[in-house]
């Protein structure tokens, strides 16, 4: 058998992390809307992210306590998540941060 060219990089690290899992966060009016009336984030995440691996990426990335999470997909094959925050935490907040609004 031969020996490679190249070494091969062969490191522990996750593909499937919490940048891949939320892709963009959604910018529409109804989203808007859905931030300040009823204290949701919506984003467009990956087609294979599970509602637990959603609900660690938005604590991870965002330092905020989800109480909910609803996922659709989409006619044209994309995966949107629904994420309801706690009362403690405030969408608005979360979208300035993010640079939505």
């Amino acid at each position: 058998r031969s020996q490679p060219q190249v070494p091969q990089d062969h490191s522990q690290r996750s593909k499937f992390d919490e940048y891949r899992i939320l892709r963009v966060p959604l910018t529409t009016e109804s989203s808007m809307k859905l931030i300040e009336d009823n204290n949701t984030l919506s984003f467009l995440v990956d087609l294979r992210a599970s509602k637990r691996n959603i609900r660690d990426a938005i604590k991870k990335m965002h330092k905020v306590k989800v109480a909910s999470i609803n996922t659709i997909i989409r006619p044209d094959g994309q995966k949107k998540a629904f994420v309801k925050l706690t009362s403690d935490h405030d969408a608005l907040d979360v979208a300035n941060k993010i640079g939505i609004l």
